[in-house]
């Protein structure tokens, strides 16, 4: 695509085919491919979006921020030049590239900023954003004060008036990604949709379709056009700054008001848009897609003024923008920018009528099935219609919107085919002129419209909903067994659907779901806006067998979960969650199958509940069997036990990352592990009293963590706080007294994190150092809790099993993360050395009393006292006894070579991995 000739103001009633084609123009991709490229990524992530975090947010954003605010960018300045004609070089392709390069990169950094919730990031890529679009305001503006006096410059001044929105537009959606209150997100996220779509988008539009349209009818701007949107102008910048101003200071009237106004301007304005098209109707596919869009952008006000006038507050505004979204995005964005770049890009390839024609062809091609799958799909959509319905419906609408890709392809390159046919013949030949064919005479007056591919469509449209219905009967009342799962099974009820939906706005918060009992009319559909007020952990709900992504804080999904016909409950399946008492209850009323016990026959894992199946699994109850090992499975990665020396350093520096991982538990065994570092067990820290740690904590999961060290002394409340995914903090300490101390993630449920792996041991010995030995080894014992048949024999592996946690049943009790690792990779020491064990049990529940076989203690070190020392001369010990979160050290030489096991002496700990072995050598 190059740059395209004037729009014809009054362009002519006949259409003649030219004698000798037009100059070429060229093309230029940082201007022609970024907006397909932005397209091309929503289709493919609505592909896979239930796969992706924020993916709704994302596909939002793709098609407004990525390919319309381009496109934006692009034909605005090239209408702009092509009104005023402006002296080449006052903007010129390198200044223009600048801008776009910048746009660009702004909008790739905020699409990854929002998701992953980095504010600086989102920030960054806001700022970027923002400064495109001014500069590029500010040389529409430069362009409009060189020009002369002319016709339709008032379309350039709807051009600056949008571009000074998006800025607005971008500061507020930054601003919203920071985290906020119901009511303030609310706010903010109205005054952000609206600036942006009524403002950004919706002045660009008005002012280019001004001349556009009928440019695109082939037809006569209609009289006093020009006039009419002049005076609409200064209504429209008035209804944006009211309603900017009703939103961010709360006053609903004032909102409603400028949203009235807003609707009175677009009367005006459209009064001289109705104009050409009663003279000449749409009759190719793009001024047909472009009045859709223009039909779904009233509709879509609409539906905003109807939300703001009837929520209760502005908490309530934000939740259930879904059917808006769908609309502005679908309806009217994604439409608009179909329909005017299927004129568009034909029309800047130049070469004259026959080689527009060319490339149009392909532009119209099944045009009216594309209108039809589009718009009425969309209306289905938008219906209370069976949620397979929707999905099938859903599916075919977006395919027919992904067929504009192709056929551009093809379209330009039929335009090009058709150009170099009609270039002029070589120096001295003849000129010749191609007589028409049958198919040139055929598009002189071309028409999208087609009852064959309308009746195609309709039918279509009626095959996926029959299926829809029939994968789904009783979702309208043609039968069919409806209980707590949604689906046939013992204790179901017939339940006769009501047609009706339950919305019902659910906040996650401090480990509960508020409300957490919900009740529903059986027989209605119910769906639930969930809401993560958690400022810093992560959240979802899993429901009659729907589940939301886990949210973000401040991040919200809707969940359909259906009809629903008897008494439930959802909970969260993040790990220790539900234990805690995350769970809804949702309450039938009328005629209904009540379902014991509240259960929900999805229960993951199906084992622990309390059913008598999940106690069968655990034999006599007084543990979890551990898992058959193969015998020659070998340890893959083995944890070195080894203490470091000290070094002569005060100040240390360390980063932890909250990693979730696969590792190994046991020989051939694994578990989706909570780490920090991603190992099985933390790094050791090692130092004096006086030295001072710095640690940098960066939570890099999926869920929010934190770090609470024993070792150092002060008020928990800021180092010691949850941080949600992708956030950090410094937690520094002094060093004031010598022991081995514990650190771990203190993030409720604190259990399940310390049994995932999130626990290590901080070694401080005294300012003069302790007396010397010959080797020094660290030993973690914690407990195991696997789900049964995970992470072996092919089964996938799987997160900490909450109900054995709660019930004290672990699978393994290990050191360092792995059980029996030590049996496979011995402790090293030789006769007559004198060694020292730091041993911590992290627990979070199990005892330990640690013990070597052939051994015996001269020396024991308990919780910052000697228990046994020097002094008691010819004394000894022979375990080191531990409660959880406690530790010491103990000393010892070996008398001979040969191999002294090491165990937990709870021997069934010690059967459940606790054990490992010194191999000890004459030299």
């Amino acid at each position: 695509m190059t740059q395209l000739q004037p729009p014809a103001a009054t362009p002519p009633r006949e259409h003649r085919v030219p004698t000798a084609p037009q100059p070429g123009r060229g093309t230029w991709g940082l201007r022609d491919r970024p907006g397909v490229l932005w397209l091309v990524l929503a289709v493919l992530l609505t592909l896979v979006h239930p796969f992706v975090p924020a993916s709704r947010w994302l596909m939002v954003h793709l098609v407004l921020l990525g390919a319309l605010t381009h496109s934006i960018m692009v034909w605005s300045t090239h209408f702009t030049q092509a009104l005023l004609k402006t002296r080449p070089g006052l903007d010129d392709r390198s200044a223009q590239s600048v801008r776009l390069w910048i746009l660009l990169t702004g909008t790739a950094i905020t699409l990854v900023g929002v998701p992953t919730a980095i504010w600086p990031l989102t920030l960054v890529g806001a700022v970027l954003v923002a400064t495109a679009v001014l500069t590029h305001g500010v040389q529409l503006w430069r362009r409009l004060r060189a020009a002369l006096p002319g016709r339709f410059r008032v379309t350039v001044r709807y051009y600056l008036a949008a571009a000074a929105c998006l800025p607005v537009g971008v500061g507020l959606g930054a601003t919203l990604a920071f985290g906020l209150t119901d009511v303030w997100h609310g706010r903010l996220l109205l005054a952000h949709v609206l600036v942006n779509i009524l403002g950004w988008v919706g002045l660009t539009v008005t002012g280019t379709l001004l001349t556009l349209w009928p440019t695109m009818l082939r037809t006569r701007i209609a009289p006093g056009a020009e006039r009419r949107a002049t005076l609409a102008l200064p209504l429209f910048v008035l209804a944006l700054v009211q309603v900017l101003v009703g939103t961010l200071i709360g006053v609903r009237w004032l909102t409603l008001g400028a949203l009235v106004l807003y609707a009175v301007s677009l009367i005006l304005w459209g009064s001289a848009v109705l104009a050409p098209a009663r003279t000449a109707p749409p009759r190719e596919f793009a001024p047909s897609s472009v009045g859709a869009a223009l039909a779904w952008w009233l509709i879509g006000l609409g539906l905003v003024l109807h939300r703001v006038a009837t929520t209760p507050d502005w908490g309530e505004v934000a939740q259930g923008f879904g059917p808006v979204a769908a609309v502005l995005v679908v309806g009217f964005a994604a439409q608009l920018l179909t329909g005017a770049l299927s004129y568009l890009i034909p029309s800047v390839l130049g070469g004259g009528r026959t080689v527009v024609r060319a490339g149009q062809r392909w532009f119209d091609r099944w045009g009216t099935a594309r209108l039809v799958l589009i718009n009425v799909g969309l209306v289905l959509c938008l219906l209370p219609v069976p949620s397979v319905v929707r999905v099938l419906v859903s599916t075919l609408v977006l395919a027919a919107l992904a067929t504009f890709i192709p056929l551009m392809f093809l379209g330009i390159r039929a335009a090009l085919r058709a150009k170099q046919d009609a270039a002029p013949p070589p120096t001295g030949s003849a000129p010749t002129r191609p007589t028409p064919t049958r198919e040139d005479r055929s598009i002189r007056l071309p028409t999208v419209w087609s009852g064959t591919q309308l009746a195609s469509a309709l039918a279509t449209l009626a095959l996926l909903v029959s299926v829809g219905l029939a994968a789904d009967p009783a979702t309208v009342g043609l039968g069919g067994l409806v209980g707590a799962s949604g689906t046939s099974s013992a204790g179901s009820t017939v339940v006769t659907p009501t047609g009706q939906t339950t919305t019902v706005r659910v906040e996650a918060q401090d480990m509960r779901y508020e409300p957490s009992s919900i009740t529903v009319p059986a027989g209605d559909r119910l769906v639930i806006e969930l809401v993560n007020a958690d400022p810093n952990n992560v959240h979802d709900l899993h429901l009659l067998g729907q589940r939301t992504a886990r949210l973000a804080p401040g991040a919200t999904e809707s969940l359909d979960v259906g009809i629903v016909g008897a008494d439930t409950q959802g909970w969260c399946t993040i790990v220790g969650h539900r234990q805690m008492g995350m769970v809804l209850d949702v309450i039938v009323t009328g005629p209904h199958a009540p379902a014991p016990g509240m259960a929900d026959s999805h229960s993951p894992g199906g084992h622990g509940d309390g059913t008598g199946e999940g106690e069968a699994a655990y034999g006599d109850g007084v543990g979890t069997p551990t898992p058959h090992l193969d015998p020659d499975a070998r340890v893959s990665d083995p944890v070195d036990p080894t203490l470091a020396p000290l070094g002569d350093e005060h100040v240390h520096q360390l980063t932890l990352t909250a990693q979730e991982v696969e590792l190994e538990v046991a020989p051939g065994v694994t578990q989706t592990r909570w780490t920090f570092n991603g190992g099985p067990v933390g790094p050791t820290l090692h130092g004096r009293v006086g030295d001072v740690f710095e640690i940098t904590l960066e939570n890099d999961g999926t869920m929010g963590h934190s770090i609470d060290f024993h070792a150092g002394a002060l008020a928990p409340d800021e180092p010691m706080r949850t941080i949600a995914p992708g956030e950090s903090l410094v937690y520094t300490f002094t060093a004031e007294r010598a022991g081995i101390w514990m650190y771990h993630c203190s993030t409720h449920p604190m259990s399940s994190h310390i049994a995932a792996g999130m626990t290590g041991a901080v070694i401080i010995e005294p300012a003069d150092g302790l007396p010397p030995v010959d080797r020094e080894y660290v030993v973690v014992q914690s407990e195991v809790y696997l789900v049964p048949g995970s992470g072996q024999g092919g089964e996938p592996a799987a997160e900490v099993d909450a109900d054995a946690l709660l019930a004290e049943r672990p699978a393994f009790v290990v050191f360092n993360g792995i059980a029996n690792q030590y049996v496979q990779e011995p402790f090293e020491a030789v006769v007559g050395e004198r060694v020292r064990f730091w041993v911590l049990d992290a627990g979070p529940n199990r005892p330990s009393s640690f013990h070597i076989v052939g051994g015996q203690f001269d020396t024991l070190y308990l919780e910052g006292a000697y228990q046994l020392g020097p002094e008691a001369a010819d004394a000894g010990a022979q375990a080191l006894g531990l409660q959880a979160a406690q530790g010491g050290f103990l000393e010892l030489t070996f008398p001979e070579a040969g191999n002294y096991p090491v165990v937990s002496h709870i021997m069934v700990d010690a059967e459940r991995g606790a054990k490992g072995m010194v191999r000890v050598t004459d030299e």
